[in-house]
């Protein structure tokens, strides 16, 4: 008696098959390991720096003989450049640098020095402010040590309580923006080129042939598609938690919870796959009609910058994007320390 065909070995079968096909496309790789690698690398590094810097110079006639010099010149958040004069005027007149610093004696009868700022008007306005307070800051400590305390109506308690908290690096806004821009690309490109392919080579049709039903051929496909895009997401969520310290709040939880998500998103985003590749007439149609869906998503659906940066007319059309509701789940699991079952309005 023959045996009875077996639907789901077969839809494996087809699974394997596409799995091993995907790892050989140079085009999928890069676009779901490379791309994303090399933007959380470049944002993961600037948002490392952590450190505030303010360039600065000093002018060449300032009076260094003082115990303001080495002091300011000795500011972490100040990087101090060293430059001829000509040079230095034309990097104030581009914004390139804050200010130049002058210090000389005052002629009042206090006596003293006075330190005088040259700036332009294309530096950073919140720059030089933030640059007179540091300037301030030194005097007053000087002012302290050298002299004794003056009466004052209030002072500053210099013991400041802190109560735990978290750092929110740049990381922690980035990649999730990349991981959900991997599965969009992944769900949309991938699977419209994919199953576009089958029918142009009229695979598809010897398939029909086989006793294999059409919903799993679908789903074969499909599943190679998930579990590729899947070891993605734990490359990339791996690497930024280990190499940038991405924030995963409740840790293998944290981390369980995004692989959800993704799952959900790209099943999301593959569902558009299919419209396209039922769509596109030609293999030269699919790239456009992709980009229709995905290039709006991927400047207005906050995976660079938030969305609050955008005007006001345009927010609404931006938290309608699918990459947004996606991206601020993952945010919110991530960081916040949300789980999924709060995450009900995304």
């Amino acid at each position: 008696m023959p045996e009875k065909y077996n639907q789901v070995t077969a839809m494996l079968a087809i699974t394997k098959a596409s799995l091993k096909a995907i790892f050989r496309s140079p085009s999928a790789v890069i676009f779901s390991f490379a791309f994303p690698f090399i933007f959380i690398l470049v944002f993961g590094f600037l948002g490392n720096s952590g450190r505030l810097s303010l360039r600065v110079a000093f002018d060449q006639n300032a009076d260094t003989a003082n115990i303001l010099y080495p002091v300011l010149k000795g500011v972490s958040s100040f990087n101090v450049i060293d430059k001829p004069a000509p040079e230095l005027k034309e990097d104030l007149e581009k914004g390139r640098l804050t200010a130049i610093i002058s210090i000389a004696k005052s002629d009042t009868a206090a006596g003293g020095y006075v330190v005088n700022l040259t700036s332009s008007d294309a530096v950073s306005p919140q720059n030089l402010q933030l640059l007179r307070s540091i300037i301030n800051g030194v005097i007053t400590g000087i002012n302290e040590k050298l002299y004794e305390p003056a009466r004052t109506y209030a002072t500053i308690n210099s013991n400041i309580q802190k109560i735990p908290g978290r750092i929110y690096r740049t990381i922690d806004f980035i990649l999730p923006g990349q991981l959900g821009f991997s599965l969009l690309s992944s769900g949309v490109f991938g699977v419209a080129f994919i199953f576009f392919n089958l029918r142009q080579t009229l695979v598809l049709k010897r398939f029909f042939a086989t006793p294999i039903r059409r919903g799993y051929i679908v789903f074969g496909e499909a599943l190679s598609r998930v579990i590729f895009q899947l070891i993605t997401a734990v490359v990339i969520l791996l690497m930024g938690h280990y190499l940038f310290k991405f924030t995963l709040v409740h840790g293998l939880v944290t981390f369980l919870e995004l692989l959800v998500l993704s799952f959900i998103g790209l099943i999301v985003f593959m569902g558009f796959g299919f419209v396209v590749s039922g769509v596109a007439k030609n293999e030269s149609t699919i790239p456009p009609l992709a980009n229709l869906f995905t290039l709006p998503q991927f400047l207005l659906a906050g995976t660079f910058f938030s969305i609050d940066n955008f005007p006001s007319w345009l927010q609404p059309i931006c938290r309608a994007l699918p990459l947004t509701h996606l991206n601020d789940a993952m945010r919110n699991v991530a960081f916040e320390g949300l789980h999924l079952t709060d995450c009900g309005k995304q």
